[in-house]
């Protein structure tokens, strides 16, 4: 196994699991009580991280500040609960080993020449350590002994054994999934304003004048005489007029005309979130010679 880390470049580092997927952040680092090297690691899972699994680093890959395990992240997330900051108990351990499919050495895997390799038989309630103290390498919870000794769990007045696992106390433990939701804010699309330029033909009527040649004919009488007289009796004469007119002509200018912003607003709605919820039920299985009562308070909440 890698061992070119330490707790501090494992903090914080992102866990990624066997498909390549993000499982979440390191937020504990547990450390082996006879060599201190790192043992587990926690991650944080779940909505808004309000699940907190831990993970072996025996057969995890090291590098840089990613930390790659095989396992995916629905069974990161589905291993035995672990209060944050708690030490591992042997029990604790030992489940969190057989459920991560390393029921036949509990320690660094891969490495029997480690001082920290532990076997353990707990359907018989024994735990045995061997070529070590009886401390778990990587809880930091001391159990006493010595190495090679063999503890029992001591059996009192009604107590039975656990059939399936480790013995535990002469209780079980009823759990459920509450469902609990927020909100994420997200990229829903874009919009953006454009400006182009589009071509309108335009016609306008527009009054023009121009001048026409009129030409007036009076007769000589006494009093334009003598003006027609003033020239010579018998001559040759151009007289020339200049004529005017208005045409029509087109000028453009740019003036403007309405200013165009975009932005947002936020509209309230409503969703439907819909997930299933597990919880965990406990039946009585009994002999019919066995005689039974009921004790103890329910929950209202149940």
């Amino acid at each position: 196994m890698n061992r070119d880390y330490t707790p501090d470049t494992l903090f914080n580092a992102t866990v990624t699991g066997s498909d390549g997927d993000k499982i979440g952040k390191v937020d504990e680092v547990y450390l082996d009580n006879r060599s201190g090297d790192p043992e587990w690691i926690s991650v944080k899972t779940g909505l808004f991280g309000s699940n907190v699994s831990l993970l072996p680093l025996a057969q995890a890959t090291v590098s840089g500040d990613t930390v790659t395990v095989p396992f995916d992240k629905a069974m990161v997330k589905n291993a035995p609960h672990h209060d944050p900051g708690a030490e591992l108990s042997e029990t604790d351990e030992a489940d969190l080993y057989r459920y991560y499919g390393m029921n036949d050495t509990y320690g660094s895997v891969g490495d029997t020449s480690d001082a920290n390799t532990r076997t353990g038989e707990y359907a018989t309630g024994e735990y045995t350590s061997t070529d070590r103290e009886s401390t778990l390498g990587t809880t930091g919870q001391t159990t006493g002994g010595t190495a090679g000794t063999t503890q029992e769990f001591t059996e009192g007045s009604g107590r039975g054994h656990d059939t399936s696992g480790p013995d535990t106390d002469n209780a079980m433990t009823r759990s459920k999934e509450e469902l609990r939701v927020g909100t994420e804010t997200r990229e829903a699309g874009r919009a953006r304003l454009r400006k182009y330029i589009t071509t309108e033909n335009v016609s306008r009527t527009v009054p023009v004048s121009h001048e026409e040649v009129v030409v007036t004919r009076e007769p000589i009488t006494e009093a334009n005489r003598g003006a027609a007289l003033s020239g010579g009796d018998l001559t040759e004469e151009e007289h020339e007029v200049v004529l005017t007119e208005e045409r029509a002509i087109a000028e453009k200018d740019v003036v403007p005309v309405e200013r165009v912003q975009v932005g947002t607003k936020t509209v309230e709605s409503t969703e439907t979130v819909q997930a299933e919820l597990r919880e965990e039920q406990i039946d009585l299985d009994a002999d019919s010679t066995v005689k039974t009562g009921t004790t103890g308070k329910h929950d209202p909440r149940d």
